[in-house]
Formats: C-alpha cells, sequence, structure tokens
C-alpha cells in the first residue's frame, strides 16, 4: 500500500501557518497578561476649591504605584486610573456611571465626598452590578441602601457614628444644650436622624433647635443667632468648605460672648477652609471630626506609605491636604487588590464577592480583620474616631479638648 505524499512546499506552508498562529496566540496572550486592570474615581474634580477628589485620587495612585513595583495583579498586569468629574452634580454623576460601566476592564470605581450624588447614583450601580467603594461619603444609606448583593463597600466615616461622636464630644466640653445647623439635603437628614435617635438614648446634651441652609448660601449668621436664642450653647454643624467658611466668617466678628464653640462634620475638610475663613478661623472655637490623623498613624504602616508617597509631592505629613480622602483610599486601594488577587479574575461579580473574603489587611488606618463580611459593608468603627483642629499653619492636627 503506497503511502501520500505531501509536497515539500505545501509543508512548509503547513508549518508557516502552524507557527504564525502560535506565535499570534502567544501575542494575545502576552497583550492580555499586560492589559491593565482599571479602577475608576467618580468625584468633584472641577468643583472649585474642592480638595477631596484629588485626594482621593493621590490615595489610590500611591497604593496602585506599590502594587504595580510589587509585580501587579493577575500575573503582572498593572493597575491603572481612570478619573471622571461630576463637579458635585448628580446628573454628571449618574452619566459617569453610565461610561465606567461600559468600560470592560474598569473593575471598581471610588466615589468623592458627596453623599447626595452618591445616592442619586445608587439604583444605576444596582442595574450595572458595578463595585462602588465609598472612601468619603457618610450618608447611612448609601451602604444602606436595600440591594442584595449589596455592590457598595465603605471605608469612610458614616452618619450614624459621627453625630453620637459630635454630640459627646459637646457633652465632654460641658455643653448642655446644642443647635443644629445642617444643609438642606439628604446628608442633612441623615444627620438628623442620627441626632434624634442619639437623643432619644442619651440625656445630654439636649438639642434646642435645628436651622437648615441650601448649598452656596452667603450668609448664616441669622440660622446661628436663631439656634443662639434658643438656648444653643454649642452648634453642631454639617456643611462644605465653602458654606462653613461663611460661617466662620459671620461669627467671628459677633462680640466675644455671642460666639460659642462650632463642632463641625469632616465635610469642611475636603476644601480649603482654611485659606476661605482666613484669619477668621483664629477668633472661632472651631473642630472637626476625623476617622483618622497622620500624627497618630503607627509608625511602620506610615513609613510604608511616605516611602512611597514622595513620588507624588508628599514629603512629610504636614504636604497632605484632605488626609482622611488619600488615606482611606489608600487602603481601600490595597484592600482591592487583594479582593481580586482572591478572585483570580477581574469580573466585578467576582471582585465583589472576594470583597466580602478578604481575611486580613494591615493598612494605614488600622488593621483590617477582616476589612468587610457579607453582614457588614462597613470597614470603620467607633474607635476610629476623634476631634481635630486646624493649627496656625493650616494643618489640621488631633485636638486636645
Amino acid at each position: 500500500m503506497s503511502k501520500t505524499r505531501i509536497p515539500a512546499e505545501m509543508s512548509r506552508r503547513t508549518l508557516l501557518h502552524m507557527l504564525t498562529g502560535a506565535a499570534l496566540a502567544s501575542s494575545r496572550a502576552a497583550a492580555q497578561a499586560r492589559r491593565p486592570v482599571l479602577v475608576g474615581i467618580d468625584g468633584e474634580f472641577g468643583l472649585e476649591n474642592s480638595t477631596s477628589a484629588q485626594a482621593i485620587e493621590k490615595g489610590v495612585r500611591i497604593a496602585a504605584a506599590q502594587i504595580n513595583q510589587a509585580g501587579g495583579l493577575l500575573g503582572g498586569r498593572p493597575l491603572e486610573v481612570a478619573i471622571k468629574d461630576h463637579r458635585s452634580i448628580s446628573a454628571r454623576g449618574i452619566r459617569n456611571i453610565t461610561e465606567f460601566a461600559a468600560m470592560t476592564d474598569v473593575v471598581a470605581v471610588f466615589g468623592g465626598r458627596f453623599s447626595p450624588v452618591i445616592i442619586e447614583q445608587l439604583p444605576l450601580l444596582r442595574e450595572v452590578k458595578l463595585p462602588f467603594l465609598a472612601v468619603w461619603s457618610s450618608a447611612d444609606a448609601i451602604v444602606e441602601n436595600g440591594s442584595t448583593p449589596n455592590y457598595v463597600f465603605r471605608l469612610s466615616l458614616r452618619d450614624s457614628l459621627a453625630m453620637p461622636h459630635m454630640l459627646r464630644s459637646a457633652e465632654q466640653r460641658g455643653l448642655k444644650n446644642v443647635g443644629l445647623l445642617l444643609t438642606n439635603t439628604s446628608w442633612g437628614r441623615s444627620n438628623l436622624a442620627a441626632a434624634q435617635k442619639y437623643a432619644a438614648l442619651s440625656p445630654a446634651p439636649q438639642l434646642t433647635d435645628v436651622a437648615w441652609y441650601n448649598w452656596q448660601e452667603k450668609t448664616l449668621v441669622d440660622r446661628y443667632r436663631k439656634l443662639r436664642a434658643g438656648g444653643a450653647e454649642g452648634i453642631v454643624l454639617v456643611a462644605n468648605d465653602d458654606e462653613a467658611a461663611v460661617l466662620v466668617r459671620e461669627v467671628a466678628v459677633l462680640p466675644p460672648a455671642e460666639r460659642v464653640p462650632i463642632i463641625s462634620h469632616w465635610g469642611v475638610t475636603g476644601g480649603r477652609l482654611f485659606q476661605e475663613a482666613g484669619p477668621a478661623l483664629r477668633d472661632v472655637d472651631f473642630s472637626v471630626i476625623q476617622t483618622f490623623s497622620f500624627f497618630n498613624a503607627r509608625k511602620e504602616p506610615l513609613a510604608r506609605f511616605l516611602a512611597a508617597a514622595k513620588e507624588f509631592g508628599i514629603n512629610r505629613i504636614e504636604d497632605i491636604e484632605s488626609p482622611v480622602g488619600v488615606a482611606h483610599a489608600y487602603d481601600m486601594t490595597h484592600i482591592l487588590a487583594r479582593a481580586i488577587t482572591l478572585a483570580g479574575s477581574t469580573e466585578r461579580t467576582a471582585v465583589r464577592d472576594a470583597m466580602e473574603k478578604v481575611s486580613v489587611h494591615d493598612g494605614l488606618v488600622k488593621r483590617y480583620a477582616p476589612p468587610f463580611t457579607p453582614t457588614r459593608h462597613e470597614a470603620l468603627g467607633p474607635e476610629q474616631l476623634l476631634m481635630a483642629r486646624y493649627r496656625a499653619d493650616g494643618v489640621l492636627v488631633p485636638a486636645t479638648r
């Protein structure tokens, strides 16, 4: 029986096709291995005087640099950052989430300072199944959103912790009667609910009255006087930097006997309050809640952070604007990287599930053991809370009283 002979030219062509196919497959595999893993940041980058979104970006980029220096993710894929600006406008934020969801390499999105924007984004986040990492916003409804499974994870302050701590701070300072000055938004209403819940269980301090204001109002002194007339010996303020600066400047020109302590939520640290308020800040008793201070950080995690941060213009603690934004985003990026490694994939549902399974991360803010669980999507607790003040040079430092 004779064997069929394959012409030498055909053999060469077949071999060439096989080698070319193998080379192409190898090239595609190599390209896939090098393709970046993207994280999005949706923040208020274009808002005048805001520093919070920029702080979050810095924290993410510093952590990403460390992760990439250590070899990247999933066999060498670099972690990179994509930025979108919502300018504190909900419609822009919704559009940004739509665009991030369409970017197949985006594995999760970090959110910025403004709770009302994120609350409006929640239905879309639920629909597109995009993991959302809240590293500044504090309204309780952001995480307590009724979704199962829940795609939102928070490493940040929340109002149900913030308001009790601020009221206890007032009590510890001997302020028996306190008024609430609140922004007329979902964030302000979240804080009112937290204050009323606390007051129902605690006899002091007494809540005398509530005054509301709208964003970008040019004067707040009449609301302040209303609260003072109702007997308030101190004011708990829920505001961002611009309205807080208006209030501080107005209170500073009042007679000293009419100035009472202002205990502020932390939105004011997401912008340049020190510069906006000017010298008036020296004449007002003003303190602000925080979850973290670099001045209190543990030695080894802080050293690791500062070693990487030098490439981003941070040579000392005093160089860090909006410090909680930097610290929260830095820790959350490392936790996300652990989740991606655990998932073995950038598939969003797998990463969401893995976020609940990361067992431990020794971070800058704290040692997370674990960061999250299936029933707890809040990474921080009351033990992280402290009050801070602006130093004479504008640096935010832990308060001594």
